[in-house]
């Protein structure tokens, strides 16, 4: 276990180099940062001396190596337009972006899992047909769409739920929450069930499938022929040998809802990293835009990596070929 600790530590760092070393690119050669940074009236010695301020006359990989130092340290630059610390304009956006992916993610999970077991275990019910069909809209309908239909109908024409930002948060420490307020709580119902829904029908089908494959293994037809109960051989015997490869994936979507909450965000003007993003790339504003790759792939892997490692936990089978490897 820990030779695959070390591997997978090791696969993880060569992953954020090869990302750090796309963002220094866009970071240097997207645009002259000097440009950017000041006005026409600034003469050519001081944007020389600015250029040597900023150690953009080094060699690429001494500006490519003090990059990488940079974001071990959490710095990532000023942003061009705002003129903050982009370290700053992160972690203020960061809770907004964890809290609408988290509420998401979990929101799929609940009902996703449920409804890929009820559609395997009773197929020919009405009720799992709908649940089959509702899955095909989530499929087929793209997110932006999703959210600007709940926004018409429970926004505007019902009036029921805000349209847009985040409503009243309370900040703990560092953090801040819609959680503890109604008016947050009701800004987070749209935008997290548009942004969970694609994962959800993804779960459902996922569960669905691996349900119906393991009902046909032998091992379920001795558990039924010993006469165990249906709740049993379903719940005990099935759902769990079922739930081994939803982990992977769901442990994959985590990252893509964290990765693509930029389109709810836009819709429903959340403030968080997606938006931010989106509109660093509207004023071609580098530093957040290295940064939000960055930071993203950071997610990714780390996601990744814990999946990687709970896979192996769970299903006893990598553990023996693991050792004897």
């Amino acid at each position: 276990m820990t030779a695959l600790v070390l591997r997978r530590l090791l696969q993880s760092i060569v992953v954020m180099l090869v990302v750090a070393l796309m963002a220094f690119t866009i970071f240097r050669y997207v645009g002259d940062p000097v440009a950017m940074m000041v006005g026409q009236e600034t003469s050519l010695e001081e944007r020389a001396q600015l250029r040597v301020t900023l150690g953009l006359d080094d060699p690429i990989p001494v500006q490519f190596g003090r990059f990488v130092i940079d974001i071990v340290h959490g710095n990532f630059g000023i942003s061009y337009q705002i003129g903050r610390p982009v370290s700053e304009l992160l972690v203020e956006r960061l809770p907004a972006t964890l809290e609408l992916s988290g509420i998401a993610a979990l929101f799929a999970l609940l009902v996703g899992i449920p409804m890929g077991v009820y559609t395997a275990l009773y197929p020919t019910r009405w009720l799992s047909k709908i649940f089959l069909g509702i899955s095909l809209i989530g499929i087929s309908l793209p997110t932006f769409l999703i959210g600007i239909l709940l926004i018409l109908l429970f926004g505007v024409t019902l009036g029921w739920l805000p349209t847009f930002g985040r409503g009243d948060v309370v900040a703990i420490g560092g953090w801040t929450t819609g959680l503890m307020s109604i008016s947050g709580l009701k800004s987070l119902i749209m935008p997290a069930f548009t942004l969970g829904m694609f994962q959800l029908t993804l779960i459902m089908r996922l569960v669905r499938s691996e349900m119906l494959e393991v009902l046909r293994t032998d091992y379920i037809k001795f558990a039924r022929a010993r006469g165990l109960s249906n709740r049993v051989v379903h719940l005990g015997h099935a759902l769990k040998n079922t739930l081994v490869p939803v982990i992977t994936i769901t442990g994959l979507q985590l990252g893509s809802i964290i990765a693509f909450a930029i389109i709810t965000e836009t819709v429903f003007q959340w403030p968080g990293m997606g938006l931010l993003f989106i509109q660093a790339i509207s004023m071609v504003d580098i530093p957040i835009m290295a940064a939000y790759l960055v930071l993203i792939a950071f997610f990714f892997v780390i996601i990744n990596l814990i999946v990687d490692l709970l896979y192996h936990v769970v299903d006893p089978r990598l553990r023996i070929d693991t050792d004897q490897g």
